[in-house]
């Protein structure tokens, strides 16, 4: 039997796949590295086949030897004992062809994300070209079923008790109630709206704080700044701080932990991971009622907040309207809808400083269920 998270007894199936990842500190290399922490927890003594995207780089992780090890001598001895016949698991981008299409197996099954309401033409063409597509998102899934894509999946993720923890620390020596706002800054995710919404109701209001870690690490230092400044105009607030980027990860548990609150108000988003592991640790929430968050979010861990309409993404930077890729809607915020959000999220926070609900994540996502899903039905 195996000692995975799930007690899962897919052991000889898991470790028969090959698996081509990212390894790195961003949202694709997170996720990879769980993965395979999960992997090498169903054979601790057993080397895997591992091919790299890019550079490997687990700097934003604890440093752990015998797992890098682990990961270095898998991927040293994988063009010795890889064979087509083996299933491949590739996590990346849909859009890009040339690492997506290209595979080393018969097989492939692809996990990526997916944040808006259409295909293009290339996209469609790619996913059919895989033999199973797994979604983090069942708006995704039904995005993609309605393009024709009739073999993608919806694929939860788990919840990373390795690198987030309770802390039990004091972030604060008074009484303010923290909400954190979170993800690399951008249109879709709505951070100009709900910053200024949130300014609106609570800017000067020194008993609510509100903590934006929103640096986008694909823009310049000077323009994430720009973009700060502009947000607050000309007025002055004591309760709002724009944060540096976290490198590490136990810098970013040490933030979501220092949080009473945290808000997930983007209008298209594959999962949400930072808002996940945040109500996993049992922190309130107000988090949009769309797309990715509704694959772990409702009424019971979350004030949830209705969407307003959509709105073109294009931003001219990260989407650009007419590519082959990355073309739709998002939905845009409901400034009444996300401040009501608020006021009931500060109501059960001060009925109760503990979700008790939200700690449920821990045990209803694990990666051990995450694996077992990918694992199933190989043909």
């Amino acid at each position: 039997m195996s000692n995975s998270e799930s007690g899962a007894t897919s052991l000889p199936k898991a470790t028969e796949f090959s698996y081509h990842l990212p390894i790195n500190g961003v949202s694709f290399g997170q996720v990879s590295t769980c993965l395979l922490r999960e992997l090498k927890t169903r054979a601790p003594d057993s080397l895997i086949n591992l091919f790299g995207i890019g550079q490997v780089d687990l700097n934003s992780q604890e440093n752990d030897e015998e797992f890098n090890s682990w990961i270095k001598s898998s991927m040293a001895q994988t063009p010795e004992n890889h064979n087509r016949s083996n299933p491949l698991v590739k996590l990346w981008h849909l859009y890009d062809d040339t690492t997506t299409l290209s595979s080393v197996s018969h097989y492939q099954k692809l996990i990526t994300f997916h944040e808006l309401d259409t295909l293009t033409k290339r996209e469609i063409n790619i996913a059919n070209n895989i033999d199973e597509v797994y979604l983090t998102s069942q708006y995704s899934v039904d995005v993609f079923k309605e393009h024709g894509i009739s073999h993608a999946k919806f694929l939860p993720l788990g919840f990373d008790h390795r690198n987030f923890f309770r802390t039990n620390k004091s972030y604060f020596d008074d009484e303010r109630i923290t909400f954190n706002l979170v993800g690399k800054f951008e249109k879709r995710k709505n951070h100009k709206d709900v910053i200024q919404s949130w300014l609106k109701r609570f800017g000067n209001d020194n008993r609510y704080f509100l903590q934006c870690a929103v640096q986008n690490t694909f823009l310049k230092p000077e323009e994430n700044q720009q973009i700060f400044s502009s947000l607050l105009g000309n007025q002055r607030y004591s309760n709002i701080t724009f944060l540096t980027f976290m490198p590490k990860n136990s810098q970013y548990n040490d933030y979501l932990n220092s949080g009473d609150i945290i808000i997930g108000g983007s209008g298209g988003e594959g999962w949400g991971l930072p808002e996940f592991q945040s109500v996993g640790l049992g922190k309130h929430a107000v988090i949009m009622d769309s797309t990715g968050y509704k694959s772990w979010a409702n009424d019971d861990n979350a004030c949830l907040v209705k969407p307003g309409p959509k709105e073109e993404v294009y931003d001219n930077v990260f989407f650009r309207k007419g590519n082959s890729y990355n073309q739709g809607n998002y939905f845009s915020l409901d400034s009444d809808a996300f401040i009501d959000g608020c006021e009931k999220a500060i109501e059960r926070y001060r009925k109760n400083k503990l979700n008790e609900a939200g700690l449920k994540i821990q045990s209803d996502f694990t990666w051990g269920k995450t694996v077992d899903i990918l694992v199933d039905g190989t043909n």
